[in-house]
């Protein structure tokens, strides 16, 4: 077994390394689901075989040990020193290839449990939402709040909550469903999403733009026109820079994509039933709904809600919802 659980380990670290360096495309959500399985099966193993087994060894040295002091006794020899208690312990002790798989299970498991169907942390790993999310925050994401989901399959067992316009959502991006996106909920289905002259239009009406102080990017030297929005209930931040045009450059041929009309001056798009149209807060940098399509219902993983640690910037953490 310590050969054949080598081999199952070293699979793993394998694949992780190989996804680090990027030759494969890789998938937490499936491996963690993976681990999980192959290290319950060793600590059932170990819970219903193995240990037993220890423990009827250790019986069986404790009976001859018992035997032999009586043989002693019997030849009036009564003071006999216990020397198998070294022995006892190495018997009854895990081996290292139990150790690395049963020992880890309860871990494994509960790990995958809250990431499944409670909290999973994010990184944020470019501007598009700037300035609500900065590159490097490390997010939470409520997996519960829209509904519960299967892992690996996310295919939705239990509703909860729809996802409402301004809400910050991450989702399988759907050109690559393999790679999480986060962006702001912008239209949900039988809105009329207009995006002209950087101004933003649900259902015929002007979303309330209000100028605020430039933001200052540390990361790109540079200050950007910033702007609080209003879109439902929700009130945040955005940014427009003048030099980029409104013309949208590059629209993929995307599902849905006769619902959408370009011109020089933005897009209008309607939204189908169980579609989504997300934008990022920073709108003339963020490849969103504008460039590749409607998100579907099926592709959402949760809502973004709390920025736990951003080491760069401690002051970061906190709720931005």
């Amino acid at each position: 077994m310590s050969s054949i659980t080598a081999v199952v380990l070293a699979g793993f670290v394998g694949y992780g390394a190989a996804w680090y360096f990027g030759m494969v495309e890789g998938n937490f959500s499936a491996l963690l689901f993976l681990a999980a399985v192959v290290t319950g099966i060793y600590w059932v193993a170990e819970r219903l075989y193995f240990l037993p087994q220890r423990r009827k060894a250790v019986a069986a040295l404790d009976a001859n040990a018992a035997s032999r002091q009586a043989e002693l006794a019997k030849m009036g020899i009564n003071q006999v020193d216990d020397n198998t208690q070294e022995a006892r312990s190495r018997l009854i002790m895990q081996p290292w290839w139990l150790d690395w798989t049963a020992g880890l299970f309860p871990v494994i498991i509960i790990v995958f449990l809250l990431r499944s169907f409670l909290f999973e942390p994010f990184k944020i790993p470019s501007g598009s939402m700037i300035p609500t999310l900065l590159v490097n925050d490390l997010i939470l994401v409520n997996k519960f709040h829209y509904g519960v989901r299967l892992p690996v399959i996310n295919l939705k067992v239990l509703d909860n909550h729809s996802p409402e316009r301004g809400d910050v959502m991450v989702f399988r991006y759907p050109p690559k469903p393999s790679l999480d996106y986060i962006k702001r909920v912008v239209g949900i289905p039988g809105d009329e999403v207009a995006y002209l002259n950087k101004k933003l239009t649900i259902n015929g009406k002007p979303l309330p733009k209000t100028a605020l102080p430039d933001f200052f990017d540390a990361d790109s030297m540079r200050y950007a026109k910033q702007f609080e929005e209003i879109n439902g209930e929700r009130k945040y931040r955005l940014l427009n820079d003048d030099d980029r045009p409104s013309f949208i450059a590059g629209a993929d041929n995307f599902p849905y994509r006769d619902n959408c009309r370009y011109s020089t001056e933005g897009v209008v798009c309607k939204v189908p039933e169980g579609q989504y149209f997300m934008m990022g807060d920073n709108r003339d940098n963020s490849l969103d709904s504008r460039y590749w399509g409607f998100v579907p219902e099926q592709n959402i993983v949760g809502k973004a809600f709390f920025v736990w640690m951003n080491f760069g910037n401690l002051k970061r953490i906190g709720s931005f919802d």
